[in-house]
């Protein structure tokens, strides 16, 4: 049988993928363990601020309300996300339901059909920001069909830039949302460009407080985002065969190869709708330049997703999107029985795979650390993932001991280690560490192992904890890599540079520091 031909009623299905898929991520939501970003992401929430080492701050201010208003529990933290697909449903139908009712509905179906929302329980950076795109996206399409500029289309422009704003506090990637905007002003709208104009002013708060912070933060955002990050990066034909293989499979095979079939029913469909068009073409367009030189995560797409299904709901042919329909039906299923299954699975029956260390160190934290945890002992950990997750296992906050990588260094804004001054520690490792590479600071150090799940486990346990030998190591080393500020940049306080030379910019180091260090393990 066809799947063109399948009897397929769209409010039933509405219903069955709306409910089935909730009520799986409500499952996932309580049997997954946190996650290293996650968990680091928590400890935003245990103390928010302005802004933060990687991202700016929303997702900090989403998970501190919860914790406040629900209780510090997994399943609030990630209550967000739960309903994140039914907020982004209603969203979608709010803004094509004056175009198409039958079709804004496929577009809200084949949302939910996706993989992905039946299965991402996670909280991240991407789920305010994915909430917070499609919103004012969603607003500024209204505004768009106001067939003058009356006082609601005024106000529809400026609950965009609001919101607009919004996104940019979640994620940088909301400025590839503004490019959009402005190319479908720029070739289609500029009659308007009056109301996109108004639009950027409602969205400045967002930019003006991530800046504010910082000034006052050495530019840590700014340096991790734009620097830090790429440095070392080349170019290799992987990466964007690599992109395009991710959106294939993103949007589904089957709506993929009925897109390319049908690319000029499309085509129709971007004329009649420039605007969704843009949200559509400009990202793809983007994404796919900057996939000659970075590895374009699926996460990287997600605030732009849900566009695609729109688009291709408004137009392809209605009984193609039955096959589309199925297709991702069928495609979802494979999904759902594949992490079923392994959330069914026995932990010891992972034992002959490579990452069954890392899996035990997350499913059995809470046993590990009662083995290594003892009064008057500080612990750590050599990496961000395994200090946040053991940290939230604790209820209080385990830094990392060592120089790390470039990415998720919020320690840099919270740790003075001169506290730890004569201290004894305990480093946690997963492999066998070289007890020389400690020794420098520490009076004395020694090797304490244990074993959990079949897995034996390192600790290194530094006794009398030496601050000036460590600011003069690794973090001195940290100021090299991580903190060559431009001059260009203003700044009025860098309270890690402040710590570690005395200043708030300390003088740049050669850039030869170790670029090709932060692809190998973290090691004191």
């Amino acid at each position: 049988m066809r799947p063109d031909s399948v009897n397929l009623s769209v409010p039933r299905w509405l219903l069955i993928a709306g409910l089935g898929s909730l009520l799986l991520r409500g499952w996932l939501s309580v049997a997954l363990p946190i996650t290293g970003d996650e968990a680091y992401f928590y400890w935003w929430g245990v103390y928010p601020d302005w802004g933060y080492y990687d991202h700016p701050p929303m997702v900090g201010w989403l998970i501190a309300a919860m914790r406040a208003t629900l209780g510090d529990t997994l399943w609030a933290i990630r209550l967000p996300v739960l309903l994140l697909p039914a907020a982004i449903g209603g969203l979608l139908w709010w803004a094509l339901a004056a175009v198409d009712r039958t079709r804004a509905a496929w577009a809200v179906l084949l949302f939910w059909l996706a993989p992905i929302n039946w299965l991402n329980v996670l909280i991240t950076t991407d789920t305010p920001l994915i909430f917070w795109s499609v919103a004012s996206a969603c607003c500024l399409l209204i505004a768009e069909r106001r067939p003058r500029l009356d006082g609601r289309a005024w106000g529809l422009y400026a609950l965009s830039g609001v919101l607009l704003g919004a996104a940019f506090l979640s994620k940088y990637f909301s400025v590839v949302l503004g490019l959009a905007y402005f190319v479908h002003f720029a070739l289609f709208r500029r009659e308007r460009f009056a109301a996109f104009a108004v639009l950027l002013l409602c969205a400045l708060p967002g930019p003006a407080i991530n800046i504010a912070w910082n000034i006052e933060h050495c530019w840590s955002n700014i340096m991790f985002n734009l620097i830090n990050r790429n440095a070392g990066e080349v170019f290799t034909w992987k990466k964007p065969a690599t992109y395009l293989a991710m959106m294939v499979y993103l949007v589904s095979p089957v709506a993929a190869w009925l897109s390319w079939k049908h690319r000029a029913a499309l085509g129709a469909a971007f004329r009649a709708h420039r605007l969704l068009g843009c949200l559509v073409v400009v990202p793809l367009l983007f994404f796919a330049l900057l996939s000659y030189k970075k590895v374009i995560g699926l996460h990287w797409v997600m605030s732009f997703y849900p566009f695609g299904f729109a688009f291709i709901a408004l137009g392809l042919p209605v009984q193609k999107l039955r096959a589309c329909a199925i297709g991702l039906a069928v495609l979802t299923g494979l999904h759902v029985i594949a992490v079923v299954g392994v959330a069914m699975t026995p932990l010891e029956r992972w034992q002959s795979i490579s990452l069954y260390k890392s899996i035990v160190r997350t499913v059995k934290t809470a046993e590990m650390l009662q083995q290594v945890d003892a009064p008057g002992v500080v612990l750590m950990a050599n990496a961000y993932t395994p200090a946040s997750t053991y940290g939230y296992a604790l209820r209080r906050y385990v830094p990392v001991f060592g120089v790390g990588k470039f990415h998720a260094r919020q320690d840099d804004l919270l740790v003075d280690y001169q506290a730890y001054q004569g201290q004894t520690i305990r480093i946690i490792r997963t492999d066998r560490p070289r007890l020389e590479d400690y020794s420098p600071y520490f009076d004395s150090v020694d090797l304490l192992t244990y074993q959990q799940s079949g897995i034996t486990f390192y600790a290194v346990e530094g006794k009398g904890f030496r601050y000036e030998a460590y600011r003069d190591g690794p973090l001195t080393e940290v100021l090299r890599r991580y903190y060559r500020i431009p001059d260009e940049l203003p700044l009025t306080a860098c309270a890690y540079c402040e710590r570690v030379c005395g200043q708030s910019r300390c003088p740049a180091a050669a850039p030869a520091a170790a670029d090709e260090a932060d692809r190998e393990a973290d090691a004191p």
